[in-house]
């Protein structure tokens, strides 16, 4: 992966979902490269645990409700008085067929992925608005351009993040700011608890014949949200060892 670190030193970033896996990584990356790093997750004790081994600061909050969103972002402005990066990364998983899907399957999927999305990043808007600079990037997912069974509301919520990611990033660049998703293909708990068996068909479908370390998940969005990356915006960046070829 090298050794290239973007330099965020005096920047105040977030990052949704951030007690493990990916978003984890995420925030690990951002307070090596010097920012004030806030961890956002709905289980407290383990986004504490993890901000307290990163060196980070953790807050409790449920992507779904308006009220929580609102206080995480306000408690980072009169921290630091300013925002700089927001990674919409929270996500949770109710699989089942189509016709076994409850209403609850379906609203608690859609809440987090995709109204999580949309509710941190309206509340970050005003202050990166008035900054006049700043970076969204959000985590979609394969699983959102070209489907997978037993996953009709993740996928129907990680599809709806690729249009918002779309349409905010028209509407936010005369701000100068940038709005992208990145596509991971990460070593993660979900993935370790597939079958062996299965797990090693699929692996041979990936053309890089692995998954990504959640670290190379992270790099990809250090990228995302550096000054290297102003003139980048609306894109979705595959970080999937080809497997969406």
């Amino acid at each position: 992966m090298g050794n290239l670190i973007f330099d965020f030193t005096g920047r105040s970033i977030v990052v949704t979902g951030a007690a493990r896996g990916v978003g984890r990584a995420i925030a690990e990356r951002f307070h090596t490269a010097g920012a004030s790093v806030y961890l956002v997750d709905f289980d407290a004790e383990a986004v504490a645990l993890t901000a307290k081994e990163i060196g980070a600061t953790a807050l409790a909050a449920d992507v779904s409700e308006t009220d929580q969103v609102t206080a995480v972002i306000d408690r980072v402005i009169t921290d630091t008085g300013r925002l700089d990066v927001l990674v919409n990364n929270a996500g949770i998983l109710r699989d089942g067929m189509l016709w076994k899907l409850t209403d609850e399957d379906y609203d608690t999927v859609m809440a987090v992925h995709a109204g999580g999305t949309f509710r941190f990043t309206r509340a970050a808007v005003p202050y990166l608005r008035r900054q006049g600079h700043g970076r969204i990037i959000n985590v979609t997912s394969y699983t959102g351009l070209h489907g997978n069974p037993g996953q009709s509301n993740y996928a129907m919520a990680k599809a709806g993040i690729i249009g918002f990611t779309k349409t905010a990033a028209k509407e936010l660049a005369h701000f100068d700011i940038t709005v992208n998703a990145i596509s991971p293909n990460a070593q993660t708990r979900m993935i370790e608890s597939i079958p062996a068996d299965k797990l090693a068909r699929l692996t041979e479908t990936i053309p890089l014949k692995r998954f990504g370390d959640p670290a190379e998940m992270a790099a990809a969005v250090a990228f995302l949200a550096s000054d290297e990356a102003a003139y980048i915006t609306g894109v979705v960046l595959p970080v999937d060892g080809g497997i969406s070829l």
